[in-house]
């Protein structure tokens, strides 16, 4: 397992759109192991292949509290069946470090995706775990936070970005 660097906005990586995964191969499960310790590293509670370069449709989320046990949630190929409801909150992203931004949601969700071994699964998800399923899977279709707030935010943050992009180059 490694640690991998998570692209940052404005990169254009993060813009492409994730291709579906044939089938789980011992590098696609290397990949997830990758994304597992690079996600608790930063920390977060999900992240997407495409966040560390990888046009996979894979993502991973793990809402646990620090108290509470890991609990790892694997997704390929990924579906989102339905959303219900509507609220906004507070949302943040390993690829805006810093940025958290009120964005309008699904309460719940039901989605279709396969697991770590390759068997498909459904999900009906509300709260924490409806969100991150939302932020996440808009990822992979190259839809970013900032695509989900106004116009003057979204230059707010556009600048916050680049002043952070210019100091680290």
């Amino acid at each position: 397992m490694a640690i991998r660097t998570i692209l940052h906005y404005p990169d254009p990586r993060l813009r492409q759109k994730a291709l579906p995964v044939e089938r789980i191969t011992p590098e696609i499960e290397r990949l997830i192991d990758d994304m597992a310790e690079t996600m608790y590293a930063a920390p977060g509670v999900g992240l997407a292949a495409t966040q560390i370069g990888e046009p996979h449709r894979i993502f991973i989320i793990d809402i646990a509290a620090e108290d509470e046990p890991s609990n790892l949630m694997v997704f390929v190929n990924p579906e989102i069946l339905s959303k219900v409801g509507e609220e906004v909150g507070a949302e943040g992203c390993l690829s805006f470090p810093g940025v958290s931004e009120e964005i309008k949601r699904a309460t719940e969700v039901r989605v279709r995706a396969q697991g770590r071994d390759g068997k498909t699964f459904e999900l009906t998800a509300d709260g924490l775990l409806a969100v991150a399923i939302q932020h996440e899977h808009d990822h992979l279709d190259g839809v970013l936070m900032i695509d989900r707030v106004g116009m003057l935010k979204k230059r707010i943050i556009q600048r916050k970005m680049q002043k952070r992009a210019d100091a680290t180059s």
